[in-house]
């Protein structure tokens, strides 16, 4: 899968977790964020080094990974 614009990996930042270009701030963070509820807005103002380009990118990588899930019958 190729990474959306705004989304890096770098072995030296957060293990090599996926993150928001240029911070430290892991995908993980800002989906759980998204996923319990909290508005683009709410986490800008937490984060005012994110935009809503780096939320887009978060949401793009993980729609992503699940159009490539494989799903094995049971």
């Amino acid at each position: 899968m190729d990474l959306p614009q705004n989304i890096e990996i770098r072995p030296d930042v957060m293990m090599g977790k996926p993150c928001l270009q240029g911070t430290r701030i892991p995908i993980y963070l800002v989906l759980e964020k998204l996923g319990a509820g909290e508005t683009p807005e709410e986490i800008l103002a937490a984060y005012p080094q994110l935009t809503k380009d780096h939320i887009t990118a978060a949401l793009q990588y993980a729609a992503g990974l699940a159009s490539n899930e494989i799903i094995l019958a049971s």
